[in-house]
């Protein structure tokens, strides 16, 4: 009889979270598209959609997926923070998934 060791399967198996960002540009003079390709080149994005808001201003929609850690949410809205042309970033959905 083959008897699994469930304890060493669930931290195998550890859980990753998607969170979904909304980042308001500076103003609406920011390029948009250039805020796009920057916040590509600084965290691991996975989606992002491009949401009009109101006189040409446009807010992004970022969907990415990371680890189920203490302070790693944070981490990565503060490398979008610290982003030229980045002047919000809010949370609006957090889920946790089991890869």
């Amino acid at each position: 009889m083959y008897v699994q060791n469930v304890g060493s399967s669930v931290r195998d198996n550890m859980a990753k979270v998607i969170l979904t960002l909304r980042i308001m540009p500076e103003n609406a003079d920011v390029d948009i598209d250039r805020l796009v390709e920057k916040i590509k080149q600084n965290v691991p994005v996975d989606k992002i959609e491009k949401e009009p808001i109101a006189f040409g201003l446009v807010a992004l929609k970022v969907t990415t997926l990371v680890e189920d850690a203490e302070g790693a949410s944070e981490k990565i809205e503060n490398k979008i923070k610290s982003i030229q042309g980045v002047g919000q970033v809010e949370t609006v959905e957090v889920s946790r998934i089991y890869i």
